[in-house]
């Protein structure tokens, strides 16, 4: 992608025609310069880029008024695919053909889009994302988008969506736009510094012509080498602006006479040389951008020879340019924006109107997208000051952009209506929707943009006007989004609310709003752990979407009920339920609810200690979803990550993390954070962790569903135990399971988290122990033992894998308590080995080592250390590996105990060491072992030396030898492990 700015039109390099002379008319020269060709280096790709194998599609973007025109520049690049029928179209899946086709009236054969909701979108952006990807097949493709700082929101969503996710396709995105237009506060800034981050991104800026560039430029235009005096008046006077200098040699012969002191001068002049029926094509143009011929004739006093002269004339001029769909525009923005600048006020308004007017009568049946139309009628009566049609107008446009996805823009021309609506009396306003449709309409476009909390004031002022007890349905599907809304507002439980009201208002005989309303309610239950109510919510929603035969309601309910069976412990049912809901699904071609329902089921299975199940049921899903469904591939990818990661493919659960996209969004970029951060934990980046985590903490810190709190908890707590930063270990772990809520249904989650939980509270009772602090090590046991209950009453209502963390609790409390036990750990490791989970049961190998060492059992600790390191470096876990190894070192598991070296003492030796002890696991001599005790008491190595009669060197010498042996680095680690180990006795 290449992101391209320049400063009011200063093309890099300027391509002329030369001329003969620089003798003749005023008149002669103007036709010379305004020949000439002033090509930039957008137009220079263009140019190059039609000798060879390249398919170039380009769209400008229009400056808005009063209403946006949604997707203009890319309904523009892509007419000319739709116009010829192109091959490539002809190879789209219906899907994508039935999204564009809501964009392209052209290819209204394409089939049915999808349904209105949130994803709705971004399917459409997936469908574009198809086209551009099959049209790049056969040859590279570069897709051009004009003057971007005037760019709507729905295409600045599309640049970043389509900037996301490009990878293999052979396709450049060249993005233009003025950067003198960018205020601190443009739209346009948030996307220009989205793709500045991208590697593959580069931005162009095109300065303004030095003095050398201007002669050289100069001379092309003029065909000889100009005047040291030409150069620098022109210089002087265009500041290196090339569309100045040219309007320059326009207005004056070779710049001399009276030049205009400003651009804009410098165009009126232009067209002030126009004849009056020119000028009044130009004005037309001016308000309208893009006219043709017809519209001319129809909103200009002038018959259509007259135009067509007019047209002539002003095209000779080098004022316009005709357009390859039949219209005329400016040759360049700025010359209209100063025409319609110096317009009268009534000459403005009246054009409006004649525009408004004479496109609300072109048909329907047009080469125009009635989005497009729609919004510029709306445009047209706003300026003319037509209040009740510009009322009208304002719906329809709504109405329509809502069909191309354009959300946010209908939410825009909502939002212009409702404005509208006081200000126009009753009688007049002749609209689709009541006021209180309007503002339903309103948030929900407001809700799918991503406004939220717009989105709840206008439902709350809807739920106001309504009379609940006259229109009860009307209420509860009011009441209905509102609690959505509230949901996605991170405030769950009165959305929880709000929809048990809205369910109480609904009459009994709407069976389809009753469906829909308690499949969301169950899901919301589940996702917030609570599954029993989650349960009983399904069942009654199933019932009635069944009733009703809504396909839709009932694969969304089946996976559900499906996970919430798997929760509960029914997982055979539960498997049942979603294999029901992908065969209905592909049924009906509810593509989306079949790649959740193999999510869903590979996550289940995998919580449920189900691992190679999970695995085959990920990559059926993954073959199933095609690659035009980025979302719906994306998580799968994630979740066959996920499942890897856990049976132990690493490697391959690296591949399908790199193969998903590098910036994603919402809910999908929380997964790959945190995906992320496991994968990094497991290689001992700790670093990396450090920053996803911090990347992904806000975005959790919105949520409410455990499963994310659960996994940060777990990768925070983790983390910070390894960096020995115990307290704030502490602090992750109870803070998620505060947000997650002890009452919660999901042992699951809870489980995982105590385990982080109880081995840090066993680290801090093992540092207290060491540095003889009670009280702290009091504190830490109860801590650990609190945690170790909950484990073992998850394993009451969980599974096999609650089941083996409830082993590991066991084993960390007896950790805590000071008396580590090998059999506990062999106990958990074997439990995880039954699960097919190779790095939890290298993990706890490597414990029971540890605790071999601690009672002596070196032979054992060889035995479980070597075991641990064989499944470490199958996995690639380069953390874990390089724990083991550094404890078969500090313990001396490989050969035995080690001979000790005499250590001089002074310059003699230090005498009577003796050899290292046979039963000592670090081979510390008899001497080393008096001087650790010292050391671990605190003494200074003064106080060491006079204790045992020997030099201050000698004792230091002494210390760092047992600080090697040790494997550690500080004298404060090694008293720890001479407390743990009883070396200190």
């Amino acid at each position: 992608m290449m992101p391209s700015s320049g400063n009011s039109y200063h093309p890099d390099r300027i391509v002329g025609r030369p001329a003969d002379s620089i003798s003749g008319t005023a008149s002669e020269v103007r036709a010379r310069v305004t020949s000439s060709h002033f090509v930039g280096r957008r137009s220079e790709l263009e140019r190059r880029a039609a000798d060879q194998p390249i398919l170039v599609l380009r769209g400008e973007a229009v400056e808005q008024t009063d209403g946006e025109l949604p997707y203009a520049p890319l309904i523009s690049a892509l007419r000319p695919l739709v116009r010829q029928r192109d091959s490539v179209l002809e190879e789209l899946s219906p899907g994508s053909r039935g999204q564009l086709a809501a964009l392209l009236p052209g290819l209204q054969d394409g089939g049915p889009p999808i349904g209105e909701d949130r994803s709705a979108q971004v399917r459409l952006f997936e469908a574009l994302l198809e086209l551009l990807d099959v049209a790049s097949q056969t040859c590279s493709l570069a897709l051009i988008l004009e003057d971007m700082h005037w760019a709507d929101r729905s295409t600045r969503a599309f640049i970043t969506f389509l900037a996301r996710s490009l990878r293999q396709e052979r396709v450049l995105l060249l993005l233009t736009y003025r950067s003198d237009e960018i205020h601190r506060r443009h739209a346009l800034r948030p996307l220009l510094s989205e793709l500045e981050r991208l590697e593959r991104s580069h931005r162009i800026d095109l300065a303004p012509f030095d003095r050398a560039e201007m002669r050289e430029a100069l001379t092309d235009i003029l065909g000889d080498a100009p005047s040291d005096e030409l150069v620098e008046r022109l210089f002087t006077r265009s500041e290196g602006n090339p569309l100045f200098t040219e309007e320059l040699l326009a207005a004056g012969v070779d710049g001399r006479g009276a030049p205009p002191q400003s651009l804009r001068d410098a165009f009126l002049l232009r067209i002030e040389r126009l004849t009056p029926e020119a000028q009044r094509v130009a004005r037309g143009i001016a308000v309208g951008r893009r006219l043709d011929e017809q519209m001319l004739a129809e909103v200009t006093p002038l018959d259509r020879a007259a135009v067509q002269a007019a047209l002539r004339e002003a095209m000779a001029e080098q004022i316009l340019v005709a357009l390859g769909d039949g219209s005329f525009t400016f040759r360049h923005a700025l010359l209209r924006e100063v025409l319609y600048d110096d317009l009268l006020p009534g000459e403005r308004v009246e054009l409006h109107g004649a525009l408004a007017r004479c496109l609300e009568e072109r048909s329907a049946a047009g080469e125009d997208p009635e989005v497009e139309r729609a919004a510029l009628i709306a445009a047209h009566y706003a300026s003319a000051g037509d209040q009740p049609a510009a009322l009208r107008a304002s719906v329809q446009a709504a109405l329509a952009a809502r069909t191309t996805r354009a959300h946010g823009e209908a939410a825009d021309q909502a939002e212009r209506a409702l404005e509208l609506w006081p200000r126009v009396a009753e009688s007049d306003r002749h609209v689709e929707l009541d006021h209180i449709g309007l503002l339903v309409f309103a948030a929900d476009e407001h809700s799918i943009a991503d406004d939220r909390a717009r989105s709840e004031v206008l439902l709350q002022t809807a739920a106001g006007e309504l009379d609940a007890e006259r229109d009860p349905l009307r209420y509860a599907s009011i009441l209905d989004r509102l609690a959505r809304i509230q949901w996605n507002l991170n405030r769950g439980q009165e959305g929880l609310n709000t929809a048990q009201l809205a369910l109480a208002k609904l009459p009994d005989g709407e069976l389809r709003e009753r469906a829909r309303l308690l499949s969301w309610l169950a899901h919301t239950q589940y996702l917030r752990g609570h599954f029993r109510e989650a349960m009983s919510d399904g069942q009654s929603a199933l019932r009635a979407a069944t009733d009703v035969g809504d396909s839709y309601a009932e694969v969304e309910v089946l996976n559900t009920l499906g996970m919430t069976r798997i929760a509960l412990g029914e997982v055979d049912e539960g498997v049942g339920h979603l294999r029901r809901a992908i065969e209905l699904g592909r049924a009906s071609q509810i593509e989306d609810g079949v790649s959740f329902a193999y999510s869903n089921l590979a996550d289940l299975l995998n919580l449920r200690g189900r691992t190679q199940e999970a695995l085959e049921a990920a990559r059926e899903g993954l073959e199933f979803t095609p690659a035009r469904r980025s979302m719906n591939r994306e998580w799968l990818l994630l979740t066959l990550s996920e499942v890897e990661f856990e049976a132990g493919h690493w490697e391959a659960a690296r591949e399908h993390l790199d193969g998903g996209s590098r910036h994603p969004l919402g809910l999908l970029l929380m997964f790959r954070l945190l995906r992320e951060a496991e994968t990094a934990l497991g290689d001992g980046e700790h670093d990396l962790v450090r920053e996803r985590l911090g990347q992904v903490e806000p975005l959790v810190a919105q949520s409410s569903e455990p499963q994310w709190i659960a996994a940060l908890g777990v990768h925070l707590g983790e983390l910070h135990r390894r960096e020995g930063d115990l307290i704030r270990s502490r602090a992750a772990v109870e803070h998620a399971l505060d947000r997650i809520e002890l009452c919660t249904d999901d042992v699951m989650r809870v489980a995982r988290v105590s385990a982080v939980g109880v081995r840090t509270e066993a680290d801090i009772a093992q540092r207290a122990r060491d540095l003889r602090e009670p009280g702290e090590q009091r504190d830490a046991v109860t801590r650990a033992r609190i945690h170790a209950q909950r484990l073992k009453a998850a394993v009451q209502s969980g599974g096999p894998v609650e089941k083996a963390w409830s082993a590991v609790g066991a084993a960390e409390l007896a950790r805590a308590r000071g008396r580590n036990k090998p059999a506990l750990w062999a106990t958990a490791a074997a439990l995880w080995a039954e699960l097919e989970r190779p790095y939890q049961a290298a993990l706890a190998r490597f414990r029971e080592a540890e605790a071999f060492v601690e009672t002596g059992d070196r032979a054992g600790a060889r035995q479980a250390a070597d075991a641990a390191l064989e499944l470490a470096e199958l996995l690639g876990a380069r953390w874990l590996g390089g724990e083991i190894r550094a404890l078969r070192d500090r313990a001396r598991l490989q050969g035995g105990a080690r001979a000790g070296g005499a250590a001089a003492d002074g310059a003699g030796g230090a005498g009577g060491d003796g050899e290292a002890g046979g039963d000592d696991p670090f081979g510390l001599t008899p001497r080393e072992r008096q001087v650790l005790a010292l050391l671990a008491e605190g003494a200074t190595n003064r106080q060491i030396g006079a204790s045992l009669y020997m030099a201050e060197k000698t004792a230091s010498v002494h210390v760092s030898r047992i600080l090697s042996k040790l494997g550690v680095r500080t004298r404060t680690q090694a008293a720890a492990v001479a407390h743990r180990l009883y070396l200190d006795g």
